[in-house]
């Protein structure tokens, strides 16, 4: 029996920059029988569909193979998108609650066996605040030998008006050069040498999607 574990993102650079950083972990599950895949939301506004609809098509994946489980993972930025929320506690109540009316409209909303296998996360409040916490491959990238950080610390307690994202825009820029977030995030997340070193920076969102991950198992 292979388990198999969907989790929908935003864009393509979530997608290649989570199966860059984390193929050793991935590897690893595949060989325990668990298979883990990265999703890119549908094209138009990805985060509203993330919190809108996919809770609703998780249902009618989860009614239709029990050894499936899904993730919605989408960015906490910018707030107040589609629902009002400002928190990645509010952002994760919005999907979940949306989840729990797809299931009553289908009569299962008692059956906790579809609430193990529904699980929300967040990037806090992107993907690029794991890209500014891989200082050295992030300095590789840019053709220097060090990066000092001048953003907070850690990084997720960055704000929403100046967001990771930004943040990395404005460092390419000083650096004479343009941030492609679907070549430039997906190398500097391929070059971690450790994805433990990128949760333990991320403490607040990234860390606990980590430890789901770990803690999956076929049995």
């Amino acid at each position: 029996m292979t388990l198999s574990v969907m989790v929908y993102v935003e864009g393509q650079s979530d997608v290649k920059g989570m199966e860059a950083l984390l193929r050793p972990l991935l590897d690893q599950k595949a060989e325990q029988g668990v298979k883990i895949n990265f999703y890119e939301a549908p094209p138009g506004d990805k985060k509203a569909s993330l919190m809108t609809k996919t809770p609703a098509n998780a249902v009618k994946i989860l009614k239709n193979n029990p050894y499936a489980h899904v993730v919605v993972m989408p960015d906490l930025y910018p707030l107040n998108k589609a629902v009002p929320h400002e928190t990645p506690q509010q952002l994760k109540a919005v999907i979940r609650d949306r989840f729990t009316q797809a299931l009553q409209r289908e009569g299962l909303a008692d059956d906790q066996r579809y609430h193990k296998r529904f699980a929300v996360f967040c990037f806090k409040y992107d993907l690029e605040a794991l890209v500014l916490s891989a200082l050295q491959p992030l300095a590789l990238r840019l053709g220097v030998k060090v990066i000092q950080p001048t953003w907070r610390l850690p990084v997720e307690d960055q704000n929403n008006d100046t967001p990771p994202k930004k943040v990395v825009e404005a460092l390419f820029k000083k650096h004479h050069t343009h941030y492609r977030e679907t070549v430039d995030a997906v190398g500097i997340m391929g070059g971690v040498s450790d994805y433990r070193t990128i949760a333990q920076a991320c403490p607040q969102e990234f860390a606990p999607f980590v430890m789901y991950l770990e803690g999956l198992s076929a049995g």
